[in-house]
Order: structure tokens, then C-alpha cells, then sequence
């Protein structure tokens, strides 16, 4: 198998007739999905989705991937390929189609519809192909075909990429219930066909890729949640994905069943739900929806809600109902359903969230102690066996952490995919497809880029290390005034401390080492205040490393007068 090298360099000019395949995003981590595929001096993209911050990227909204690779290239996209509506997959086309705004999208139906929906609010009005399972499209040089596959988000495609260096396919992310709750199966005919016809390399979803087995049936949940709306004494209030259309349908399912009303709760939950029931892929009973407002009118136990914030996102409804900070107020005997997955990371996050619910009296029902979500990801034994359908030549994981990508390679290797034909990459590294063989060549910059309130790319990794020591260590500020001629200190230092929990008192004992050090540097001729600064910021943080054992952020301010 061949991996990724800390000192690869820039990849060198495609060999004619090659195929060359570069994710920016999405490898090494659950989020950010991108892959961008060149022939012939054309690109297209599958997928520009985001990645949610953690706890070390305080103040970060979202995490987009790295367009500096093809930003002078941007005339060469043919195309944006959206396999399906997660955020993880289309939550970054807005902030691309910024730089370019006539790049075509394409994408089935209900994909469209959200990201449509989500351009709005950014006034672009993108160019548009709309396809379904079965289809066949020239795009530039790309001969693309859409194939059905069965994912926990309605109209969900894979891609089989035809160019004369070889085919090329594309899962996005899939499972094979065979069950599915709209019918829709992952079509293991199409991909049969493909793989007479030889694909020379599979971009296979690893999410589950440790998990043995296979994953459970959608519909597995629905008795789950018909006892747990059975036994519910008062509210219900149920937080999932705002595009979780499946899981969404079997709450209203089951409110219909138990004589409940139903209101969307959050921007993107209402939206995406109205394009959802506008579109006929979520089948809303007369009456059953209404909006929120009027649930004031109902008795608590025939009203159940439906908020974003499964993840424990700080702004989310579900989080701020937990913090007493949202207009809807937890109480003693609401149940609370958290019906989704824990993302990677995501962990701490929800489980304070969950205590928090809990604490007001709720009863908190997850996935960890009720069967109320199910993967849409393949399990290791649908991944046996979808491999011994396509047979590829070459296998390249993706999407998923690093132990997800190296668990699927194995089971690529274990259906005979030979090891050196198993290319297990991580953002930023170049794959080139050349005469039958993938392997890696090169690598592009493949770093976060943070978005904060209307900023993106402007917040890097030095003011994320600054926050996070202002949210651990506090700041503690000094002033000095100086004159400007003879360098004496003529006012001050005054100190004064924020959240490094030292008392504004405690610092009478470092004065004198402060005013000390730059009464010598006056008699040494040094009046600079930049110099003058850096002194004071030595001097106070080596004091209070001594006292505290604290690392603060230390803010001088030296004003000559």
C-alpha cells in the first residue's frame, strides 16, 4: 500500500493522457468532502462540503477546505459534482462559487433544492444540471455517469468518471440496507456493469470501515421510537440534522401514530424540511406540522419538536434550551431524542449537553443507551462485498480519519485489490492514474481554512493558539507611559488582569521588578517602545511562571510622551 510522505514535494506536469485525482478535503477527517479530478488540462469536482469545529478552534463557525491549489485555475472547473445534500458535502459551495460564480452544479433533485436553497442567502444564482440514478453526462472531457446509492439523505449518487486515462468511481457516501424507507436501493446491477466494463480506480467511502458486519435497517428505528413516544409523559423534543430526511419521516410517522403535533424548530430545520415536503420526499400528513408559536395552545403531551444540535453546537437550539438560554424551556419530564451519530470529536460537546438536559429534569434518550440511529455509512461486510462486485483495478479510501482509511484498505486488499495498487492518501496529496496504475506524485496545500462571523481565511492557526490561551490562562495587561527623550518612566505600570484568576493586588510585588528593569534600560539608552515592551513582557511572564506556574497572554503598552 502507498502512503503519503511528510516530504513529498509539488506533484509534476500530468504525463498526456493521465488522469489525475487530488482530495482537498475529507481525508484524515469526517467533514470537508472534496475531490478534484484532472484530464487534459480540464478539472471537476466531486463534492465541497465543511468540517464543524472542535474545542481547540474556539470562535470558529466552520472549517472549509483549501481552494489555493486551483484558485488561478478556476476557468479550468467543468463542473461541481454534489453526490448528495450533507453539509459536509455541499456546505463550502457557497464560499467557491464566491470566487466564481458561474460554475455549473450538478447534483439529483433534492441535492440541488438545498444547495439552491443555501445560495440565496448568499445572492448567488448558480448554473444548474439536475440528474438522476441511470443518467450519463459529457461534462468538459469527463464522461460521467450517475448511479443510485441508499444513504440516510434521499437521492444520493455515486459517480463513475470516464476519461481516456480510465474510469473512475466515485461512492460519495453510501450503505446497502436493503430495506431502505423510500425504496430506493444501492444499485449493485450499475455497479455490476462497471465493473465488466473495468474500473481502474474506486474512491470508496471508509467511514464504517471498522465496524463488522453489516449496518442495520432505517427502519430498524421505528420501533424504537414508537416505545419511546409511548411512554413519553409530556414534550417530546427530538434534535437531528437539519437534511436528515429519513429519520426526520419517522418522527412524523410516529407523532401522527400518538396524536402529537409537530413543529420545526431552527432556520435550516424549517427550510430544508419545506423543500423536503415541497418536494415529495417527505410525506407530511394534513395538520400534523405546525409552526412553533401556536404550540403554546397544546397540551404538553401532543407537541413534539424538532431542533438542529445533535452535535452539541454551542448556537444550536438543542444547546441553548440545555444552558436556560432559548425560549423554549426544558422541564421536569420532557423527553429529549438524539437521533443521530457522534461525530469524531464531537464527543464532549454533547455529552455536556446531555447533562445539562438532564439536569432540568429531562429524560435524554441517545444513541448510546437506544437504538434511535442508525449509520448511513457501509459496514465492513457490505464493503466485502461491494468490493467483490466492482473488482477495481486500484483502490483510493476515502472519507474518513485516518484508522477508517487504513481499516478499508485492508478489506480492499482482503477481496484481492493487490497492495500496491491500494493508494491510502490524506488532503493535499496528488494521485495520478497512468497507464492502469494509480499512484502518488506529489502533494498541494491542503490546510483548514476557519471562517469566524463574516471573515474567511483571515483567522489562522496563530490567533486560534492566542484565544485558546486567553481561554485557559487569561491576559494580563500592562501600561507604561515613558519619556520620549530621557526613556524615565513617568506614569505607572499599572496592571491589571482578566481571567488568569491572580488578584490586580498581587501584582504590588512586581512593580518594583518592572519599574527596575526599565530604569536600567533608560540608563543603558534604550527607549524604543517596542524593545521597552518586550522587556516588560519577559519580566512580568517570568514572574508569574515563577508564583503561579500560569502562562498567560502578557498585553504591554508602552506610550512615550
Amino acid at each position: 500500500m502507498s502512503h503519503p510522505h511528510p516530504e513529498l514535494g509539488p506533484p509534476p506536469v500530468l504525463p498526456e493522457g493521465g488522469l489525475r485525482v487530488t482530495p482537498l478535503g475529507g481525508l484524515g477527517e469526517i467533514g470537508r468532502n472534496m475531490t478534484v479530478f484532472e484530464y487534459g488540462g480540464r478539472l471537476l469536482i466531486v463534492d465541497c462540503g465543511v468540517l464543524f469545529p472542535e474545542e481547540e478552534q474556539p470562535g470558529i463557525d466552520l472549517i472549509l477546505p483549501d481552494f489555493s491549489s486551483i484558485r488561478d485555475r478556476l476557468d479550468d472547473i467543468e463542473g461541481i459534482v454534489l453526490t448528495h445534500g450533507h453539509e459536509d458535502h455541499i456546505g463550502g459551495v457557497p464560499f467557491l462559487l464566491r470566487e466564481k460564480p458561474d460554475i455549473p452544479l450538478i447534483g439529483s433533485k433534492l441535492t440541488l433544492a438545498l444547495i439552491e436553497a443555501k445560495l440565496q442567502e448568499h445572492r448567488i444564482r448558480p448554473y444548474t444540471l439536475e440528474v438522476e440514478e441511470g443518467q450519463r453526462e459529457r461534462i468538459g472531457p469527463f464522461d460521467c455517469e450517475f448511479i443510485a446509492v441508499n444513504h440516510s439523505i434521499p437521492d444520493a449518487l455515486a459517480v463513475a468518471i470516464r476519461t481516456p486515462a480510465g474510469m473512475a468511481v466515485h461512492t460519495g457516501d453510501f450503505k446497502m440496507d436493503q430495506l431502505p424507507l423510500d425504496n430506493r436501493l444501492t444499485d449493485l446491477h450499475a455497479f455490476a456493469r462497471l465493473s465488466e466494463e473495468g474500473i481502474d480506480l474506486l474512491l470508496s467511502d471508509s467511514t464504517n470501515a471498522e465496524v463488522p458486519g453489516f449496518t442495520p435497517h432505517e427502519r430498524d428505528i421505528s420501533n424504537v421510537l414508537r416505545q419511546v413516544f409511548a411512554g413519553a409523559r409530556k414534550r417530546i423534543i427530538v434534535a437531528s440534522f437539519a437534511s436528515h430526511v429519513h429519520r426526520i419521516q419517522q418522527i412524523l410517522d410516529a407523532a401522527y401514530e400518538y396524536g402529537r403535533r409537530v413543529a420545526f424548530v431552527g432556520r435550516s430545520m424549517v427550510r430544508n424540511m419545506g423543500i423536503a415536503r415541497d418536494l415529495g420526499y417527505l410525506k407530511v400528513p394534513p395538520g400534523l406540522v405546525v409552526d412553533v408559536k401556536s404550540l403554546d395552545d397544546l397540551p404538553d403531551n401532543e407537541v413534539v419538536l424538532v431542533c438542529t444540535g445533535s452535535q452539541g453546537e454551542p448556537m444550536a437550539a438543542l444547546s441553548r434550551m440545555a444552558n436556560r438560554d432559548h425560549q423554549i424551556r426544558i422541564v421536569e419530564g420532557d423527553t429529549v431524542i438524539l437521533a443521530s451519530s457522534l461525530i469524531p470529536g464531537n464527543e464532549n460537546a454533547v455529552y455536556r449537553v446531555i447533562n445539562g438536559l438532564t439536569r432540568w429534569g429531562a429524560n435524554v434518550v441517545h444513541k448510546g443507551n437506544a437504538k434511535v440511529h442508525v449509520s448511513g455509512h457501509a459496514s465492513a461486510g457490505e464493503l466485502l462485498y461491494f468490493y467483490n462486485i466492482c473488482r477495481p483495478k486500484n483502490l483510493m479510501p476515502v472519507h474518513g480519519e485516518w484508522r477508517h482509511l487504513r481499516a478499508n484498505a485492508e478489506l480492499g486488499a482482503m477481496t484481492g485489490v493487490p497492495h500496491d495498487r491500494i493508494v491510502i492518501a490524506e488532503d493535499g496529496v496528488v494521485v495520478d492514474l497512468v497507464e492502469g496504475k494509480a499512484k502518488i506524485v506529489g502533494k498541494v496545500h491542503a490546510g483548514y481554512v476557519y471562517v469566524d462571523g463574516l471573515s474567511v481565511g483571515d483567522v489562522g492557526e496563530p490567533a486560534l493558539k492566542d484565544r485558546k490561551i486567553l481561554g485557559d490562562e487569561g491576559i494580563i495587561s500592562v501600561f507604561v507611559v515613558i519619556d520620549s527623550s530621557t526613556g524615565k518612566i513617568t506614569g505607572g505600570p499599572h496592571l491589571q488582569a482578566r481571567g488568569s484568576g491572580i488578584e490586580d493586588s498581587a501584582f504590588a510585588e512586581v512593580i518594583p521588578k518592572i519599574t527596575e528593569v526599565l530604569e536600567r534600560s533608560a540608563q543603558d539608552g534604550v527607549v524604543e517602545p517596542h524593545q521597552l515592551q518586550q522587556l516588560v513582557r519577559r519580566t512580568l511572564g517570568k514572574w508569574v511562571s515563577d508564583t503561579y506556574r500560569r502562562r498567560p497572554m502578557i498585553l504591554p503598552v508602552v506610550v512615550e510622551v
